[in-house]
């Protein structure tokens, strides 16, 4: 193949951006994908970090394509960017300042009503991120195992609508947040659990799940499907928090028996046996690091990061994360859904889940509770979150004023692609876009890479409109780009050849505006 189709490949492109005197440095490389949060147990990626790591120091042409055929999409993404969080490292950082201010927050106490967990360690702490394109880092004592207690649910009733459908499976349990406690002896007005979140949804979705098969069968489904989730990171049972819960569950079987009372249950349902299956799902144990990936299992629509592997249907998924916004922080549910607005679901061990969607999947861990049941420390760091990063549900409508991160956007794309819209507004006369634009933040004063403002490129390219519509802002008149050139210089030179420049030149000279010359004998 000739030099010049080689030039249209994505590899040599590649390489050329990387490479110095012909290679390019094996460390280099690394470094890269380490920055961009891919590791080296990514099973998307073991195999090319094993490739990299045997590479030679200096990589030439021929070896970096080899690399590159080892996995194309990956490398591709990594070198040029285009994963979820582009810059990665920033996000890190700032992730790292949250978690380090809300490591000095001590208060809440450990939950009392299920011994096994008020044995814990009430200072142990951890936090770990995973987007949709597998990018992860973990903080604190993120390999510590832990039950996932209420943060179950959302598996639960997720694995309930795979087997049952929407249809059949709220036919049995609302939608409703319940305006009570997680475990309250109340149902809804059809004698129904009112959502999958609470205590009485989730014993409910657990009856549901492979109807009729074994109770040890369905158990070995439903922790086939949390590996599945977690990209086959391990997940644990922790049989003394199982033996704790059964021996403390009084309410759950008030709760099972209410329900059986109101004849709320599908048929053949063994009461005993739903219970027991609840309890264990409870007692199912994980990591941060694998709850993170979990949740971005549900924040890429049901589709594992790591594996690829299309675990949860997406309609399911969405339908899931709705009922988290509004039911999943027990009874501070609409406080988080207005303070914070990310999907999130917690659980009394002092886990929470939360999912940016066709972002990333995070948890945080640490067991002391407030009188809610809510992590203190883990509401505290989704709190702090959502102050520094643009992931409410709703922070679109804020616009440009917002000064807060979107770690989706490359950091100099968000600076430049409301300047760039601006500009090509005003060289367009496009006013109402103008208006648009300044309605959401845009400073109408500011300039493109070569200091050029709207009011150059309006005056330039004959907008009288444009031009008056600056003016009626009150933008700088007399601003000068790097070739020392103002507003009214560049209209000037065009009306040389253009008649149409000619009010645009009356207007700016009658609101002040001068050339260049004057400019600079009155800087002088």
């Amino acid at each position: 193949m000739s030099s010049s189709s080689d030039d249209h490949l994505p590899s040599t492109s590649l390489f050329r951006a990387f490479a110095k005197k012909g290679t390019v440095e094996r460390a280099v490389l690394l470094d890269c994908f380490l920055a961009s949060g891919i590791l080296e147990d990514d099973p998307r990626g073991g195999a090319l970090f094993k490739a990299i790591r045997k590479a030679g120091e200096e990589i030439d042409a021929e070896s970096f394509q080899m690399l590159q055929n080892v996995s194309p999409a990956l490398f591709e993404q990594v070198l040029t960017g285009q994963l979820a969080i582009p810059r990665f490292s920033e996000f890190r950082q700032e992730v790292e300042l949250i978690f380090e201010r809300v490591s000095h927050n001590h208060d809440g106490q450990l939950a009392n009503y299920i011994p096994q967990l008020e044995r814990v360690d009430p200072d142990k702490l951890a936090a770990s991120v995973c987007s949709v394109d597998g990018q992860r880092f973990s903080l604190g004592d993120s390999e510590d195992f832990f039950c996932v207690q209420s943060c179950s649910k959302p598996i639960t009733y997720c694995l309930a609508l795979e087997d049952q459908g929407e249809e059949v499976l709220h036919q049995y349990v609302g939608t409703e947040p319940s305006g009570k406690t997680f475990n309250e002896l109340t149902l809804n007005a059809k004698g129904l659990p009112h959502n999958p979140m609470i205590n009485a949804g989730a014993i409910m979705c657990g009856a549901l799940i492979k109807r009729g098969a074994d109770a040890s069968d369905r158990f070995d489904y439903v922790m086939s499907k949390w590996k599945e989730c977690a990209g086959n990171m391990k997940i644990g049972f922790d049989n003394a928090v199982y033996l704790s819960e059964r021996q403390t569950a009084d309410r759950n079987f008030a709760l099972a028996y209410f329900m059986r009372e109101k004849k709320a249950y599908p048929p053949d349902v063994n009461l005993l046996d739903i219970l027991e299956f609840y309890f264990q799902c409870c007692s199912i144990e994980t990591t941060t690091k694998a709850m993170a990936v979990i949740a971005a299992t549900l924040a890429n629509g049901g589709n594992c990061p790591l594996t690829g592997a299309q675990v949860f249907r997406p309609d399911h998924v969405k339908n899931c994360l709705s009922l988290m916004s509004s039911c999943g922080m027990y009874d501070f549910s609409g406080e988080f859904a207005f303070r914070i607005g990310i999907p999130a679901k917690s659980g009394v061990s002092g886990a929470i889940m939360l999912v940016v969607p066709n972002v990333a999947g995070l948890a945080v861990w640490s067991p002391r509770l407030d009188e809610l049941g809510n992590s203190v420390r883990g509401v505290d760091f989704c709190r702090q979150l959502a102050s520094r990063f643009k992931f409410h549900t709703f922070d679109s409508t804020t616009g440009l004023t917002d000064d807060r991160l979107d770690p989706r956007r490359n950091l100099y794309e968000s600076r430049l692609s409301g300047i760039n819209a601006f500009c090509w507004a005003a060289a367009e006369g496009d006013v109402a876009e103008m208006r648009r634009l300044v309605a959401r933040g845009i400073n109408p004063d500011v300039g493109d890479y070569d200091g050029r403002t709207a009011l150059h490129l309006a005056a330039c390219e004959g907008r009288v409109a444009a031009v008056r519509y600056l003016i009626e802002l009150g933008v700088n008149l007399n601003s000068v780009d790097r070739w020392g050139n103002t507003p009214l210089d560049d209209a000037s030179r065009e009306a040389q050849s253009k008649d149409s420049h000619k009010p645009i030149i009356a207007m700016l000279s009658e609101h002040g505006a001068k050339q260049k010359n004057t400019v600079r004998s009155a800087s002088n």
